[in-house]
């Protein structure tokens, strides 16, 4: 409308003709020619042009019966909708509506139309996930908080956020660090509240999810992978320095700090159970509160969309199992929290993986377990099998047997 504004004045004030006029506004040819044959034929001086409006002016020179008809628009939230199902594009849904709209848009439009309309929806609808496919999981940067009744003093806890992708359905939970026990728990029970478990688990790179960092092959935390093949999920972490990778996460993060840590401010709880309570009220409010743009809430989205598509939980629950490496001490006897067990004498000297849990220890060499232990809450102890004595007497007893518990 500017540049037609500017020919209105160029034609009606210094009677240019097609090509000067076009030169002046940078436009073709051809479509100074329409603007002169359309402003010569409404007789209106310019000064009344100039006074209208955009809409105004439109209406005036193109009046609606001279545009192009109106075509059925594409059902924007039933196509959002279908792209979250598995092995549905955008082609697929083009070519569905054009069979029921024959005369409809082309498919360039389509595809600008059905963009336009998901940037304008809640952020939950601006990247496409597959039902079921993905759980993002994160640390708030803002901590929760409780009071010590003893002491009165203040304790900060950790926020633990977790989210699906087709639905941006939230789970929150404070735990008191970011260990990776602490990092595994929230994850298992994120899946227990589910109800089910995704196909991928996608953390950012902190320590409890990935060891060593990196753009292409990030070393993912051994204790974290054990718990992931245990549920039968993949760990895809984001890549670094890449904010698109876990738009989702963070948008999860924002709400639970606008959400659910606003919400606790002014509240006083008094121990990490009673602040986890909390958390569980104001993440259900969360949750059921209808979304901008799309009029549904994330517990409609999750009901509708991924909770069908979720893989079932194993029959038992993951035991955390923690893993170290270890030299075997001249003793035949590793460490495990200041407690040693044995292991087969010929591995003296020789690296190990040691893999714990709060109810047993095993030694792995070379991928194979070469000892197995019931694990013994007693500082300074050994733990000996008897089988692993065989050939490393010294004057008819090992070396430190005489503190140790035999088996």
């Amino acid at each position: 409308m500017r540049k037609l504004k500017e020919a209105a004045r160029l034609l009606l004030e210094f009677k240019l003709g097609v090509r000067p006029i076009a030169r002046a506004c940078n436009i073709s040819t051809s479509t100074a020619h329409a603007y002169v044959d359309k402003l010569k034929g409404l007789d209106v001086p310019y000064g009344e042009i100039a006074a209208m409006g955009d809409d105004e002016l439109e209406e005036l020179l193109f009046p609606k019966e001279e545009r192009e008809p109106a075509k059925p628009l594409p059902d924007f939230e039933y196509l959002s909708k279908e792209m979250t199902r598995k092995g549905v594009t955008l082609q697929i849904l083009y070519e569905e509506y054009r069979k029921d709209n024959p005369d409809g848009y082309e498919r360039s439009r389509f595809y600008a139309l059905y963009r336009t309309w998901a940037k304008k929806a809640d952020p939950v609808m601006r990247f496409t996930h597959k039902a079921g496919e993905k759980m993002f999981i994160d640390f708030s940067g803002d901590k929760a908080h409780y009071q010590d009744p003893a002491t009165g003093k203040i304790i900060e806890a950790e926020l633990f956020i977790s989210v699906l992708g087709a639905s941006s359905y939230l789970f929150a939970r404070a735990v008191p660090d970011q260990t990776v026990e602490n990092f595994i728990g929230c994850t298992i029970r994120a899946f227990e509240t589910y109800g089910g478990c995704t196909e991928h688990l996608v953390p950012d790179n902190l320590k409890a999810a990935v060891t060593h960092a990196s753009y292409y092959e990030p070393d993912i935390n051994r204790t974290f992978a054990a718990m992931a093949e245990h549920y039968h999920v993949a760990v895809l972490p984001t890549r670094v320095k890449k904010a698109r990778d876990k738009a989702k996460v963070e948008s999860g993060v924002l709400q639970a700090q606008r959400r659910i840590l606003a919400s606790l401010r002014d509240r006083t709880l008094f121990s990490l159970a009673e602040l986890n309570r909390a958390i569980v009220e104001e993440t259900k409010k969360l949750n059921e509160r209808p979304m901008t743009g799309i009029n549904k809430s994330r517990y409609d989205l999750f009901v509708e969309i991924d909770k069908p598509a979720l893989r079932s939980l194993p029959r038992e629950r993951y035991e955390i199992t923690a893993w170290k490496k270890a030299t075997v001490h001249i003793d035949y006897h590793v460490d495990v929290a200041k407690t040693y067990y044995s292991v087969p004498y010929t591995l003296i000297g020789q690296k190990v993986d040691i893999s714990y849990t709060s109810s047993i220890v095993e030694v792995y060499h070379r991928g194979t377990r070469v000892a197995s232990h019931m694990r013994v809450n007693k500082p300074g102890a050994f733990v000996t099998d008897k089988l692993t004595v065989i050939g490393s007497i010294s004057n008819g007893r090992p070396s430190g047997s005489s503190r140790g518990v035999r088996r």
